[in-house]
């Protein structure tokens, strides 16, 4: 009898704690529900701003950085203290220079919506990308922020009517890209002797915020005929460094820049019999002379030591540089010589040595640059420098792929005429 009470003890428990179980559940899931709901209906919906905090209830002031201004320029009309610009410009040492603001910049300031109008946040934007915050809100806290940048690839093709800067111009494209490719080709094109019919393929980076472009990335391959000559360029990383080679896996860098100068024109070539503008005869005129405006930077055209730097009474200032037990290169007429330009500097190639002028015997500004071989003057011109190391044995397969899938894109690209507006515009 007691047996069968036990049984009957225990089915009913087996059917009425699930019950019970579920239930509950059911219960709690209800309650959960009802109380979404309540919060739902009374919930405050925070919204946070570009700069990542919230500002819903602050009044928000954004200007430009005019001229002249300086941070306490900008914060003194709103009730800042002298001590706290002080406190706020040595804080952001360690971060960011705010005693280097730079005109046009946009700054914003947030305080509260009262009398007083305490700044709360200060915001700074260095450029499209980056900006500093300045929490005022207690003690001073500031730190550096960046934009989501998004990076698009764009393919665009071009023929030179006038310059590589008004055909750019033409197809909607930036002035920044022709500094890209004058450093991709530097070895290979006269830049500052393009001409018209000349034409080019690139395939490229592009950095967006917020659908705004804000800055030319990479090129990843280009195609430029110059002269009838077609020159490639891929870009590919090897040992840590993207470094740019032609189809063959020879690279694109030389021992020497194809011209001192980035973007100019050839005024006078190297020759033995030239009428010299100033002293009003004929003699040899063994250097090229670049025109270009006062202030152009002029590059040295390989790595070496810098063994005079001096005025010379026709070539006014001028700095002769010695790349290796063969070759030297000198350059005068300066306006001004470099920051640390001295005897017995290293220099790098495509390092900043001068600025064009026209001191000594000049009638205008320009480059006159020099280039011995083996203590003997000559044509810089009519010179051929070996590349430097092409692709290693050991990335060759990898190469080969990359430049074989983007090589089929570059020659697919049209080549497109230029537009009316590039063919309006003229030289920039």
């Amino acid at each position: 009898m007691t047996v069968k009470k036990n049984i009957k003890e225990l089915v009913l428990l087996a059917f009425v704690v699930p019950v019970v179980i579920i239930y509950l559940i059911v219960s709690i899931s209800k309650c959960s529900q009802s109380s979404d709901d309540a919060l739902g209906s009374d919930s405050v919906v925070v919204n946070i701003n570009e700069f990542g905090f919230v500002s819903d209830s602050l009044k928000e002031y954004r200007e430009k950085v005019q001229k002249n201004q300086t941070l306490s320029d900008l914060l003194i009309p709103h009730n800042v203290s002298f001590q706290t610009i002080h406190d706020i410009a040595a804080a952001s040492q360690s971060v960011f220079d705010l005693k280097k603001i730079n005109v046009g910049n946009t700054y914003t300031i947030f305080s509260d919506i009262d009398s007083v109008e305490s700044v709360k946040y200060f915001v700074y934007e260095i450029d499209p990308i980056n900006y500093i915050i300045c929490d005022l809100r207690d003690s001073i806290y500031i730190h550096l922020e960046s934009r989501e940048v998004v990076t698009k690839i764009r393919e665009i093709s071009g023929i030179i009517e006038y310059s590589l800067y008004s055909t750019l111009s033409g197809i909607n494209a930036s002035d920044l890209l022709a500094l890209k490719m004058a450093d991709a080709f530097a070895w290979q094109i006269d830049f500052y002797g393009i001409q018209k019919g000349d034409f080019f393929k690139i395939i490229f980076e592009e950095n967006y915020v917020q659908d705004k472009l804000v800055g030319i990335g990479k090129i990843n391959a280009a195609l430029f005929n110059h002269r009838s000559k077609d020159y490639y360029a891929f870009r590919f990383e090897q040992e840590g460094q993207d470094e740019y080679f032609d189809e063959h896996g020879n690279s694109l860098r030389k021992a020497f820049l194809k011209a001192p100068l980035k973007f100019s024109r050839i005024s006078s070539r190297y020759t033995n019999k030239r009428f010299h503008p100033v002293l009003k005869y004929y003699r040899p005129h063994r250097g090229i002379d670049y025109a270009a405006p006062a202030g152009t930077h002029i590059q040295s055209v390989g790595d070496g030591l810098i063994t005079d730097v001096r005025w010379t009474n026709q070539g006014g200032r001028f700095v002769k540089i010695k790349h290796n037990s063969t070759y030297s290169s000198g350059y005068m007429h300066l306006q001004a010589y470099a920051k640390g330009i001295k005897v017995g500097k290293r220099i790098r190639q495509g390092d900043v040595i001068g600025y064009v002028g026209s001191s000594g015997l000049a009638t205008g500004p320009h480059l006159d640059f020099r280039f011995w071989k083996n203590n003997e003057l000559v044509n810089y011109l009519s010179q051929e420098f070996p590349s430097s190391r092409p692709i290693d044995k050991k990335d060759q397969l990898a190469f080969t792929a990359f430049k074989d899938s983007i090589k089929i894109k570059i020659d697919a690209i049209n080549v497109n005429p230029p537009s009316a507006s590039a063919l309006t515009s003229g030289t920039k």
